[in-house]
């Protein structure tokens, strides 16, 4: 009987795809060069996991390897907006994964111990510690007294979609506005081309899990973007909720588009360092995504999108 495949370690996997979103930010296109140790400083661990996980990528065709040069990207990651590596995933991130769907559909409580996820998943103690602990470090749950976990209040209901609104409201525009705010222009350049492209596919090919991704990175860089360490923590510890299934559920195409519309007219502004006109848009838009209502694009404050061209 042949042995199943042996799965990639978890730190490989995650540096995989550490290694794709910066080349995505840093806007590199396809042909490019990924030096081992410019990745290694990046991503601040040795050279030897990040030849591993460029390794990982290889065998799925997103780089390639070169016996004059080394690894070079193969493909346009901003060109190909639904591109997806399609990376292995190892077993703890699979449980974790399906911890996490179980709990968005109300089908775990809110504390759970190690020893039920054995017995509902079949999985081993030391597979459900590793996939616990991989979703305690990004602040989805907390450990409590004895083998049980608690998780952490999530924006998946309207009265907690809410109150995620009314924090962002208070936050991400001070973020803008706070003295020192500083856009990484390579980034940005990355995310409109990925929001363009996404813009442009016809309503039934719209990918729902690139407008999740897109999403959270054009708010992730606003974050990263404010001088003050104590908010820019505070967005991003609350932005991670923002990854978990069903938070976007419910919401159609039509405003999923115009909230890519409203993205790029921020970062317009961004990029012509109004940063003022900026964090008022940013206001709007967030009061709009709130609401999720198509119908209120017509309803005065949107026409404030409208109203204000690209700076020149």
């Amino acid at each position: 009987m042949q042995a199943a495949a042996r799965r990639p370690r978890t730190n490989h996997l995650d540096l995989a795809q550490r290694i794709l979103d910066v080349a995505r930010q840093r806007g590199f296109e396809a042909g490019a060069h990924l030096p081992e140790q410019q990745f290694a400083s990046l991503c601040n661990v040795s050279r030897t996991p990040v030849r591993a996980a460029l390794r990982l990528l290889s065998e799925k065709g997103v780089v390639r390897w070169e016996a004059a040069s080394g690894y070079r990207l193969a493909i346009d990651l901003a060109a190909q907006a639904t591109m997806t590596a399609d990376l292995p995933v190892a077993e703890e991130d699979e449980l974790a994964e399906k911890i996490l769907r179980d709990r968005s559909a109300r089908r775990l409580e809110q504390t759970v111990t190690v020893g039920a996820l054995m017995r509902r998943y079949s999985a081993e103690r030391k597979t459900v510690l590793k996939s616990l602990k991989k979703l305690t470090e990004e602040n989805l749950l907390d450990r409590a007294p004895g083998q049980s976990w608690l998780f952490r209040r999530t924006p998946d209901d309207p009265e907690a979609q809410g109150e995620s609104y009314e924090f962002r409201l208070l936050l991400e525009p001070a973020a803008i506005q706070t003295p020192g705010f500083r856009l990484d222009g390579t980034r940005a350049a990355a995310l409109r081309q990925g929001m363009e492209a996404l813009l442009a596919l016809p309503d039934a090919a719209f990918d729902t899990r690139e407008f999740q991704r897109l999403d959270i990175e054009f708010h992730s860089m606003i974050a990263d973007g404010c001088a003050n360490r104590f908010i820019t923590d505070a967005l991003s510890d609350h932005l991670r909720l923002r990854r978990l299934p069903g938070v976007y559920a419910g919401v159609n195409v039509f405003r999923l588009k115009q909230s890519l519309r409203e993205h790029l007219t921020i970062l317009n502004h961004l990029e012509s360092r109004q940063f003022e006109v900026a964090a008022d848009l940013l206001r709007v838009h967030l009061r709009l995504s709130r609401n999720q209502r198509p119908q209120a694009a017509s309803r005065g404050a949107p026409a404030l999108f409208g109203m204000i061209s690209r700076p020149d």
